[in-house]
């Protein structure tokens, strides 16, 4: 009897928890009410002292002064350097020691707000401000079903609606991963109006050519309207320098686009330590800042006061073999110093992620994404893209990545909001039930707390052996495969005006027969 017994009360207690279980990944993750971005409540982590930060910024003015930066193809760029002071030698643009800090503190918004559809869902991008956005740019997904495969526009749809799902992403991302199913002068348009029409949360635009950055604007002027557009930041384009010390015409006209229309240009050297940069991480550091402050110099002549992102991407490599690594202590500490690099300059910061260089969902993900998205917290970072979905050094967007990625980001929600310390979570009147040698699992703290005390992941599992081998022996990976499955099923997409719908339809269609298929 009493075995029986036991068996029915574990049997209710599974039921129970399956039930809950479902309840989460069906979307219910929180628990708590999560807010629209993370305003942390826990400091910054200062690795350097003054004469650190002093010694960092001279080594900039240097590179910026003596070396300089090139700005290739594009004669406006360097018609308005040339205008603004600097010594411009070809393509070549030098700047005078501290030129390029007073330029950019005079005009640069410290923080900004990014308007969402759903004005619940606006983000703010600065100070004590975190914002999460997914993975960009893979040209392939990967599931446990149909394993790696170049990425489609479904594919594309698909992980709109996850991160639109999810509140612990505050941001709908922008190039989530490539549809090379659509050809590539026309595929912005399709990724624009999937954000727009999947999703409420803030978007980003396209970047890959100057006239792609303005149909993205367009697009977001239909939805807000001109005079929105004008005042306010509704849209962000992500332009990558040409490290080392270069910029290309594509990427300098696309973010003199956006900047033209008061729009936020994220600016991010991509340094692979020993090819795009010294190996030193020193040396790195001092070189991603003169690059990207050479890109938020450029905004503030475009158009005084445009917002703009410090963007940061240190990265390491195998000396040996030369290929990309990721989620390692050298780029990690480069983060904690470009953070209070970027609070000094007072611009909103941009850097790390969920990184790896695995092909799997498995435990090197899980060891190179953690190790790299804490020092990126820590480091203070504003706007921090690829939070979610990332695998093989970028390459490839995994489903399953994804979901395991969004249970990390609900925890960093509750380790950014610090240490409560109000009469509640001094917990007296608990102390004073219990008293010693008894436990405080059912007095009325407890149950007055039960449903909020502590973060409740969506995938982990904390149960018994025998209840995991019951369960089927699912690893963490198979359990979020059946979440983002279950999630697209239920997924419910939000309203959005037909007029509004019917117009981007047209101006989509206009574009398209304006022009042939280009596939390359």
């Amino acid at each position: 009897m009493a075995d029986e017994l036991r068996r029915t009360r574990r049997g209710r207690d599974n039921g129970a928890r399956k039930a809950r279980r479902a309840q989460r990944i069906a979307g219910d993750e929180s628990g708590s009410g999560a807010p629209a971005y993370i305003t942390r409540r826990i400091p910054t982590y200062e690795l350097l002292g003054e004469e650190g930060l002093s010694r960092i910024e001279d080594h900039v003015d240097i590179l910026l002064d003596e070396i300089g930066v090139e700005f290739r193809d594009d004669p406006e760029a360097l018609r308005l350097w040339r205008k603004a002071g600097a010594r411009v030698d070809g393509v070549r643009v030098r700047f005078e020691r501290g030129m390029l800090r007073e330029l950019i503190q005079s005009s640069t918004p410290e923080s900004f707000v990014q308007h969402a559809r759903n004005p619940e869902r606006s983000v703010v991008i600065g100070g004590a401000h975190t914002v999460f956005s997914p993975a960009y740019g893979s040209p392939f997904v990967r599931d446990l079903e149909q394993g790696r495969r170049y990425a489609s526009m479904q594919d594309f749809e698909n992980f709109v609606k996850l991160a639109y799902q999810t509140p612990w992403l505050h941001h709908s991302g922008g190039t989530i991963c490539e549809p090379v199913d659509i050809a590539v002068n026309k595929r912005h348009l399709d990724m624009v109006y999937a954000h727009i029409r999947y999703s409420d949360k803030a978007f980003m635009g396209s970047v890959t050519a100057p006239e792609r950055a303005a149909d993205s604007i367009d697009l977001a002027r239909i939805v807000f309207g001109e005079d929105r557009v004008e005042r306010d930041c509704v849209i962000l384009g992500n332009i990558n320098v040409n490290s080392p010390l270069v910029y290309d015409g594509t990427m300098t006209a696309a973010l003199r686009t956006y900047a033209t229309a008061n729009q936020c240009t994220v600016v991010v050297p991509f340094i692979l330590g020993g090819a795009m940069g010294p190996v030193t991480v020193a040396g790195a550091v001092a070189q991603s800042m003169a690059e990207a402050m050479a890109g938020i110099g450029l905004i503030q002549l475009v158009r005084p006061g445009a917002p703009a992102i410090l963007g940061n991407f240190l990265s390491s490599m195998s000396l040996l073999s030369g290929a990309p690594t990721f989620g390692m202590p050298e780029p990690a500490i480069g983060y904690l110093a470009v953070g209070q690099l970027a609070r000094r300059l007072g611009v909103p910061l941009r850097c790390g992620g969920a990184i790896t260089a695995a092909k799997l969902a498995d435990a090197q993900a899980a060891q190179e994404s953690a190790d790299s998205l804490m020092p990126t917290l820590l480091a203070g970072a504003n706007f921090i893209m690829h939070s979610a979905g990332w695998l093989e050094g970028g390459l490839v967007m995994g489903y399953e990545k994804f979901m395991l990625d969004l249970d990390h980001l609900g925890m960093m929600h509750v380790f950014a909001n610090g240490l409560t310390l109000d009469d509640n979570a001094m917990a007296l009147d608990a102390f004073r039930e219990v008293g010693p040698g008894h436990h405080f699992l059912g007095c009325g703290h407890t149950m007055a707390n039960y449903e909020t005390a502590y973060y409740r992941p969506m995938l982990a599992d904390s149960e018994s052996f025998e209840q995991w081998q019951e369960g089927g022996e699912r690893r963490a990976d198979q359990r979020a495969h059946k979440a983002w499955q279950q999630r697209l099923a239920d997924y419910q997409p939000p309203p959005l005006d037909p007029a509004i719908d019917d117009a981007l339809k047209d101006f989509i269609n206009r574009r398209k027969d304006s022009m042939a298929d280009a596939w390359y």
